[in-house]
């Protein structure tokens, strides 16, 4: 099945942090992907994201303003099954050093 790709709109990108809004209509996906950095997912909105993994289908639920943060190398597949728009804004911790 093919499905519409998940909007990232990168707001930051320095040596620091790279800072992405992604924005997922009705049935968008990111596509399979491994994480790099550390990172810090902040929801802006309320609602399930289905999410492929090797270990087989989880759910996230979204709450809007309550973040998570997730280990390096997570492979995973994100997918919005819901009928209305979900958007989060990730945070990639580029440094293991103090953020200035």
């Amino acid at each position: 099945m093919t499905r519409p790709a998940a909007n990232p709109t990168v707001q930051i990108d320095n040596d620091k942090v790279k800072v992405t809004e992604w924005r997922f209509p009705p049935g968008a996906e990111t596509g399979w992907h491994r994480h790099n950095m550390y990172y810090v997912v902040v929801p802006q909105t309320t609602g399930p994201l289905l999410l492929q993994t090797a270990e087989g289908l989880l759910t996230s639920q979204l709450v809007a303003g309550v973040a998570y943060a997730r280990p390096v190398g997570i492979e995973h597949n994100v997918i919005n099954l819901g009928s209305t728009e979900v958007v989060f804004v990730e945070i990639e911790l580029k440094s293991s050093g103090q953020l200035t």
